[in-house]
């Protein structure tokens, strides 16, 4: 089994070329994007997650997460792992510093968890479900709330869930049966249950800081009727310390294909009488509330589909390396010199490429539009919310496609446990499904992004993307710039008549929703690696591979925009 290698330099070199880290400078201040300080932290993040806790992985996967009388008892390494995380500060790298954060921007702290995640999926989903709270209770908590949780939470001692999922309701959450009641006193009593709660119940944090959506008796129907509660494990005390257990249990544990050393609980609440909650917000309207974390838990599950192909490509590549079979000029020869298997590991290497690209400019946006206001404001978020479910959906089926590539390269080995390919593999098929499946993103993209606006924000992304196609021509491009330019016009003309169609047809447009959003990725990836090659400047062996890999984008992946178009609604 491959270690894993943070890849810094590749990571540094994505952040500055593809997403524009330096660009934030102005807003940020110099400080926060210091090419220093970043190199600095970049390194020590990679020490981190390839010394310490890359080596649970395995162990993770073989243990499992295991309930017993009540407690969680997670897998060998993982409690000595999670105290050299948050020692190190780096749960609390993008978070207000008048909450114990460091105010870092969001981008950096995401190129810091792709090196988290890759290193170990189950024990990196727990903190990226504790950050989306975060980012929801500084959003929408009342200064009593956000005094109270957010310091422990920014520095790790206490963690944070989404509970959303119950039996009958998934993603219907109209249907969600959980009570709240007031129980006169400014808190409520809620009873209930809820599946599918990542890291419900365990032993690394002193507290664990459940978000709750529940129905009041009054609450109107369908999901105008939902409002969300903090719901901690323990009630805290007035000096903050966690004091009375409260009313809420896990009462098991799912049985997972993948990701098993993460515990995936069903939590029930009210067993005696009824869990204590604190409302955030106001009554009835917890669901815009909760799409804070949502929003930002599925940029972050993109993310995780970047980490497992990287973590997957980098198995392959040793094994290809070691692995002999066959003569080429007579001499026996390692499966990376057969043609097929050269090009499916090239085909790995740019579809990570594309990946980390996308991911990293889309969050930064987010981070403009943090420092910015008026119509700056509005472009960067409309940018960001309008690729969300892309990179949502693009990223996390380009994680499935890599893994089980890395499989396939290895052969029968790769069926065999003790080679990890499998669990990559079997690691990464969860991220289609969890935080809204990528069919559920496909209709986000069409019915609520381009519908919404009838294509604008869409139209404004394309201008940018253009712009880039002509600078890239400027600088000798000229190749790769024409097959971006191809791959645009295809989904230019493809959102116009999603967005013509949605309103007399929404049924239509819904039916092809799946292939417009992959056009989108595709094209979005093959720009992004226009930039890549835009800024490998020198004559390196490194800049030489990124310009390398982004016309190899060109030919195996830009290809597939002209097929995809003609699945969403065809012209003539």
């Amino acid at each position: 089994m491959a270690d894993y290698h943070a890849p810094v330099a590749d990571i540094r070199f994505a952040l500055e070329a593809q997403a524009g880290l330096s660009g934030l400078a102005a807003s940020w201040g110099g400080e926060a994007v210091d090419g220093g300080l970043v190199e600095a932290l970049l390194e020590e993040a990679g020490r981190l997650a390839s010394g310490v806790i890359a080596p649970t992985n395995r162990t993770g996967d073989l243990e499992g997460a295991v309930l017993e009388n009540g407690a969680v008892r997670l897998p060998a390494g993982f409690a000595q792992a999670y105290e050299a995380y948050v020692a190190g500060g780096w749960n609390a790298l993008a978070f207000d510093p008048a909450y114990g954060g460091q105010g870092l921007p969001w981008t950096l702290a995401l190129a810091v968890s792709e090196m988290i995640e890759a290193a170990n999926m189950a024990f990196g989903v727990g903190a990226l479900l504790t950050k989306g709270a975060i980012e929801l209770l500084q959003r929408h908590g009342s200064p009593e709330q956000k005094a109270l949780y957010l310091p422990r939470m920014i520095a790790g001692t206490w963690s944070g869930t989404m509970n959303l999922t119950e039996p009958q309701a998934g993603t219907d959450l109209a249907r969600l049966r959980t009570k709240a009641e007031r129980a006169g006193n400014g808190s409520y009593r809620i009873t209930g249950q809820k599946i599918f709660i990542t890291y419900g119940e365990h032993e690394l944090t002193d507290n664990i800081v459940h978000l709750v959506l529940a129905r009041l008796p009054d609450a109107p129907p369908g999901v105008k009727g939902i409002s969300l509660f903090i719901v901690p494990k323990f009630l805290p005390r007035e000096d903050g310390t966690p004091g009375e257990r409260n009313d809420l249990r896990a009462v098991s544990l799912e049985h997972k294909l993948g990701i098993r050393g993460s515990p995936t609980c069903v939590m029930a609440y009210g067993d005696n009488g009824g869990a204590t909650g604190f409302l955030v917000g106001e009554e009835h309207k917890g669901l815009a509330c909760m799409f804070t974390m949502m929003n930002n838990a599925r940029v972050a599950v993109g993310l995780q589909g970047l980490a497992i192909a990287e973590r997957a490509c980098q198995g392959a590549v040793d094994y290809a390396g070691q692995r002999i079979q066959g003569q080429r000029a007579g001499a026996d020869v390692t499966i990376d010199r057969h043609p097929d298997v050269a090009r499916t590991l090239a085909w790995m290497k740019a579809r990570i490429e594309a990946l980390r690209g996308l991911v990293y400019w889309t969050a930064a946006c987010f981070d403009h539009a943090e420092k910015t206001s008026g119509e700056d404001k509005a472009r960067w978020m409309a940018f960001f919310e309008l690729l969300t479910p892309v990179v949502k959906s693009w990223a996390t089926d380009g994680g499935v496609a890599v893994a089980s590539e890395a499989l396939q390269l290895h052969g029968g080995m790769g069926f065999i446990e003790e080679t990890g390919a499998a669990q990559h593999y079997r690691d990464a098929r969860i991220l289609p499904i969890y935080e809204g499946t990528n069919g559920i993103q496909a209709i986000d993209l069409v019915g609520r992004k381009i519908a919404r606006d009838k294509g604008a924000a869409a139209g404004a992304l394309f201008a940018v993307i253009a712009e880039d196609i002509d600078a890239a021509r400027d600088n000798g491009d000229g190749a790769i710039a024409d097959a971006v330019a191809a791959g645009l016009e295809h989904l230019r003309r493809a959102t116009g008549r999603v967005a013509a169609t949605m309103a007399d047809d929404p049924d239509a447009v819904l039916a092809v929703a799946t292939p417009y959003q992959r056009l989108f990725g595709t094209v979005a990836g093959g720009w992004q690696m226009l930039r890549q090659a835009r800024g490998a400047q020198g004559d390196d062996s490194f800049m030489a591979a990124k310009r390398a890999s982004a016309a190899f984008y060109m030919k195996s992946e830009m290809p597939l925009a002209g097929a995809l178009a003609q699945m969403v609604l065809p012209e003539g």
